[in-house]
């Protein structure tokens, strides 16, 4: 995949907690950030599709986020939710150089960023 649209600056990996949720701000998109055990930064709209639950308040469990408002589990590498619930959030492709981590977005101004209708999986630069 290539590494198309502005990559904004949003914390350093060595600053981000493993399995813990952070929120970001890019403009006024409210993003979940997550390190995984594996060591790999995934980055997902930070809100669940339901209640609009704060996503990043969440427990972790292997790739998937469990909203704390009424527990639905979240994909944190495509933004599905798992069945029987139903949606999805938008995720964002992140790159990591040297310690930094950058959120990739293509336009903040775009409907699909701020109200996805779908999901789509966006692969992260990792380490």
């Amino acid at each position: 995949m290539e590494n198309v649209g502005k990559n904004v600056f949003v914390t350093k990996y060595s600053e981000l907690p493993v399995n813990l949720g952070k929120t970001v701000l890019v403009g006024e998109k409210s993003i979940a950030l997550f390190k995984l055990s594996t060591g790999k930064v995934y980055a997902i709209e930070n809100r669940c599709p339901h209640r609009e639950g704060v996503l990043a308040e969440g427990m972790i469990s292997g790739e998937y986020v469990f909203c704390p408002m009424h527990n639905w589990k979240i994909g944190i590498v495509d933004g599905v939710v798992q069945a029987p619930d139903e949606g999805c959030v938008s995720t964002f492709p992140v790159k990591i150089q040297n310690d930094d981590i950058f959120i990739v977005i293509d336009d903040l101004d775009n409907p699909s960023i701020k109200n996805p209708d779908r999901c789509v999986y966006n692969e992260s630069f990792n380490k």
